[in-house]
């Protein structure tokens, strides 16, 4: 399998198909690069080079202890980033891996990058506080911290065959293959990884990371995201980015690539060419 290994020492598994312009995909929690199989296939078909890799400890990726946090995750991108010399690369974020390309791209310097991308994605912060009056309360992500801790396996099926696809909506038409597809990607990480970034996607503020991005971003966000609910995110998000585009969709939910894809694969599409 191709991977680099960090400065930490952990093996980071990637996939690079095609050739052209660089397309980078961080995908979300507690899934793997296999979540963005439609968006790769479909780049790829339009000539561009496809990039995605497994967060540590996640999917194929080293199931390590400790260094679940954004700063981990950030630096890990670089290094994918550095080891397969991109450059002029378009980063696309979901959810988890949106608040990820913009810490790296904060972090890590624009040089490489061209445009970005986040899909229902979690900046600029998604847990309650007092300077963020209208998120979600923090012993939500408590619970869901303990049900990754002592039922993983049954939580992760609930999470994908209700809110994660909208599946749980009057009218929807759940694809039993799309989630088992899920708890797949799930279950292929480890628990420990899946526990400590609860943590890291629900309280990591992201407000700095935005105003420091200044390449043009699309931010994509359903109206009906469960998971990661669009006024608090993707809008706010999208007034602190400095050349920022939103476009929201009614009906939408938080695993809209995969459920939408026909309609976000030509939003994108168009962003790209642009």
């Amino acid at each position: 399998m191709p991977t680099i290994t960090t400065s930490d020492g952990v093996e980071i598994f990637y996939k690079d198909w095609g050739s052209g312009r660089p397309i980078v995909f961080s995908h979300g929690w507690p899934l793997s690069s296999d979540d963005w199989d439609t968006q790769m296939m479909f780049f790829l078909a339009e000539g561009y080079r496809v990039v995605a890799h497994d967060r540590r400890g996640h999917g194929r990726s080293t199931q390590v202890a400790d260094g679940h946090d954004m700063d981990h995750y950030a630096a890990d991108l670089a290094a994918v980033v550095e080891h397969l010399d991109l450059s002029d690369a378009i980063h696309v974020g979901h959810s988890t891996g949106g608040g990820e390309v913009a810490h790296y791209l904060a972090q890590h310097g624009q040089d490489r990058a061209a445009k970005a991308v986040l899909i229902s994605s979690v900046p600029p912060l998604m847990v309650k506080t007092d300077a963020n009056p209208d998120g979600i309360p923090k012993d939500v992500f408590d619970g869901i911290q303990a049900q990754v801790a002592t039922g993983r396996a049954d939580f992760f099926r609930t999470f994908a065959e209700g809110p994660f696809y909208g599946y749980n909506r009057e009218g929807a038409e759940p694809s039993e293959g799309v989630i088992a597809n899920w708890w797949r990607q799930g279950m292929m990480g480890g628990a420990k990884a899946h526990y400590d970034g609860v943590v890291a996607f629900s309280q990591t503020d992201f407000t700095d990371d935005l105003r420091k991005i200044t390449i043009p971003t699309l931010v994509l966000h359903g109206e009906d995201d469960q998971v990661v609910p669009y006024q608090n995110t993707g809008v706010l998000s999208a007034e602190l980015l400095p050349n920022s585009t939103l476009k929201t969709y009614p009906g939408f939910p938080h695993g809209m690539p995969t459920t939408e894809a026909a309609t976000i694969n030509a939003d994108l599409l168009e962003f790209f060419r642009s």
